[in-house]
């Protein structure tokens, strides 16, 4: 542990650093105003204090870029979250109430007695693929945004308006097949038109948006579509959130994270388990969308698992979270996968021949046939359906690992 710890309490147009030793003495503080030299100006401030360790709050958030230039300067970086330096705020006694200084105190604190801190590490792809799953959706919800006023506007020129799904070519056509018998109608059927020319210009965004996250998935080198449900969009997302699998020891702290693990309310010998509403609702989501899709598709395993738990006397809710937790499980294992995969590639250097984690071998099973693995699955886990019967020719080989 180093014997310095430097809270940072990060804004927009300021940052406060306060400098604590491993008895949570203060040594020191400054306020510095966000600029391109912010990094310089922390480290020559803190120069005095060689063995040093910086607690950024937030730094997946808005302490994001002042993070990265920390770590571009070869310093030590911790990412606190805002929560645990709001609750040694809290029960820090003699804090004479919340402040800059108080809260980069408590940063520092947190990151000096919380195991729950992690380190912050230099951007990779994953960032990329988290920029283009935020655009997309920003875009998905400007759309629904603009299908719903297109809606309240045709219900003033049509009665009963139109059905809940909408496109830009059918708004176009019944406007056009609708013709306007006076100002009032002709103002309506003017903004309707507008509100169609809006729904065009975001479905050619969202389309070029997918493009983005189609073309960065398939660079990442990513398993994850290989699970059934999980499109470049999903994938994009699980990606992007997660960044860095090793900070999920197992699938059951990836499923808390998430929100797919039952939350336990238990008193005394009563054990009583609660749907749980923490974790990542973005994650949270996106196993929806994949668990949806399964459930959608009768010839998937995720669509007979689903069945199998109605009939096991569960609600459709429960089926579904049941097969939530399990898509979650598989998303896991194939994250694991990539990152075994990306860790060899990198040790062996240029030239090497790592070897493919995407298919077991030890179990003598191939992946494709496979679909739930234990609580802790290894890299075959998945729910991609086998193919039609009808479209094999040949047996699949495994491919060859060294």
């Amino acid at each position: 542990m180093a014997a310095v710890m430097i809270g940072i309490d990060p804004h927009k147009s300021t940052h406060t650093a306060v400098a604590i030793d491993t008895a949570e003495t203060q040594l020191g503080t400054i306020r510095i105003r966000a600029s391109a030299s912010q990094a310089s100006t922390l480290v020559e401030w803190a120069a005095d204090w060689p063995d040093r360790t910086w607690a950024v709050e937030g730094a997946r958030g808005l302490g994001h870029l002042l993070a990265q230039q920390l770590l571009a300067a070869g310093e030590q970086v911790i990412d606190v979250q805002p929560k645990l330096g709001a609750r040694v705020r809290l029960l820090t006694s003699g804090t004479p109430g919340k402040s800059d200084p108080n809260d980069a105190r408590s940063v520092a604190v947190a990151a000096l007695r919380s195991p729950a801190c992690q380190p912050a590490v230099a951007d990779d792809h994953a960032v990329v693929l988290r920029v283009w799953s935020r655009r997309h959706r920003q875009l998905s919800r400007l759309r629904s945004q603009a299908a719903s006023r297109l809606h309240a506007v045709l219900c003033e020129l049509i009665p009963g308006g139109v059905a809940r799904n909408i496109t830009a070519n059918r708004a176009a056509a019944i406007l056009a097949a609708h013709h306007g018998a006076g100002v009032i109608e002709q103002a309506w059927h003017d903004l309707a038109e507008e509100h169609v020319a809006d729904l065009r210009r975001l479905d050619t965004q969202l389309k070029d948006a997918r493009t983005n996250i189609t073309a960065a998935v398939k660079a990442s080198g990513t398993t994850l579509t290989e699970v059934f449900g999980v499109g470049p969009v999903v994938a994009a997302t699980v990606i992007g959130d997660v960044a860095d699998p090793a900070r999920f020891t197992t699938a059951d702290r990836f499923a808390s994270c998430n929100g797919t693990a039952p939350v336990e309310v238990s008193s005394g010998p009563r054990k009583i388990y609660r749907l749980s509403t923490r974790g990542n609702r973005r994650l949270n989501h996106a196993i929806h969308m994949a668990a949806v899709t399964q459930i959608a598709h009768k010839h998937s395993d995720g669509h007979a698992y689903y069945q199998r738990k109605l009939k096991e006397g569960k609600t459709p809710a429960e089926a579904r979270r049941a097969l939530k937790r399990k898509i979650s499980n598989a998303i896991y294992a194939r994250l694991k996968a990539d990152a075994r995969r990306t860790s060899d590639a990198a040790r062996k250097g240029p030239g090497g021949q790592p070897g493919n984690d995407t298919e077991s071998s030890a179990a003598g099973s191939h992946p494709a046939r496979q679909l739930f693995g234990p609580a802790t699955p290894g890299p075959a886990t998945t729910l991609r359906p086998p193919a039609p019967a009808s479209r094999k020719k040949t047996p699949a080989r495994p491919r060859q690992t060294t």
